[in-house]
């Protein structure tokens, strides 16, 4: 694998990070915006060790798979810390709320939400094992990051970062432009109409006082995920498993447990039927620009058919 190829996508990753940092760090200039500086402490020193390590493996103790599998990860940890804070800027753009759209739609393809959440409130072994498969995203993108470097794969995994960024800012995008509440406060459901599931979420009385302006804080760690359409869990379940389908010994295995993901979303994410079927849309649409991108910068054409392949 020629180095500079590598060199080059990172460095375009980066500059992605960055450009998206200038924006968050801007944006108490122009707006009634603050920044929690204190919530970007423990992603920044994350990012210094685990560059500085890669550098380390890269440059003295010469070991590429632990050098990708280092940088991958804190440009995974960058790119989140930035980007949570982004669609917290894209939110407070205030615009019309979609929801009522959104559940036309799931309506006219014949999908129930509520069946759903009644027929989880009837099952409650399967919504117990659907929660921590939803909340293990996080553990599962470090997975794929680590399996990718140490498997030798180093242009695929710059792929799959790719795909993560360009996912989260379409998302982010579109966030701004069709906002929604999401079904749980759209459909006025309460404690008191459930059983099993919980009703509750952190993150509207962050999402309302993003859009009404009571809410201006920028935050990194302990951020809420407040995009309703197009899901980015779905998005980035999908991403997670194309980019490890090259690995036969881990394809099934993720295969089920982001089926299972896609299951839950509704529920958990408390999205529309729509918000996953966009999200998987969404996923598609990244990966097929991530390549792209990664076969312009990473040339020459050898370069491309590895991209194509899915092998580093």
């Amino acid at each position: 694998m020629d180095s500079e190829a590598l060199s080059r996508l990172d460095r375009l990753i980066w500059v992605i990070v960055a450009m998206v940092a200038v924006v968050v760090i801007t944006a108490p200039l122009m707006s009634h915006f603050q920044i929690g500086w204190d919530t970007f402490i423990a992603p920044a020193l994350a990012c210094t060790i685990l560059s500085a390590g890669s550098r380390f493996y890269s440059r003295w103790r010469r070991d590429p798979r632990l050098a990708s599998g280092l940088l991958c990860t804190a440009q995974v940890i960058a790119f989140a810390a930035v980007g949570a804070p982004l669609s917290y800027i894209a939110a407070s753009a205030n615009a019309p709320l979609w929801d009522h759209g959104l559940d036309m739609i799931d309506r006219a393809l014949g999908l129930d939400w509520k069946g759903l959440l009644a027929w989880m409130n009837a099952s409650p072994a399967i919504y117990a094992l659907l929660r921590p498969i939803y909340l293990s995203l996080t553990l599962q993108m470090t997975t794929v990051v680590l399996c990718l470097a140490f498997s030798g794969r180093f242009l695929w995994l710059r792929v799959y970062t790719l795909a993560f960024i360009i996912a989260v800012l379409i998302s982010i995008a579109v966030s701004a432009v069709l906002p929604a509440a999401g079904a749980w406060p759209y459909y006025g459901l309460a404690g008191a109409d459930l059983q099993i599931v919980p009703a509750v979420s952190p993150s509207w009385p962050v999402f309302y006082g993003l859009r009404d302006g009571t809410f201006r804080l920028l935050v990194a760690v302990g951020s809420e995920g407040i995009i309703t359409f197009p899901s980015v869990h779905a998005a980035l379940a999908v991403i997670v498993v194309v980019t490890l389908w090259p690995i036969a010994i881990v394809r099934w295995v993720f295969l089920v447990l982001n089926a299972a993901m896609l299951a839950a979303t509704p529920i958990d994410g408390s999205h529309y039927f729509v918000d996953v079927l966009a999200g998987i849309a969404l996923a598609l649409l990244s990966l097929l620009l991530a390549q792209s991108i990664a076969a312009r910068v990473a040339s020459p054409a050898p370069h491309a058919r590895e991209i194509a392949q899915g092998a580093g």
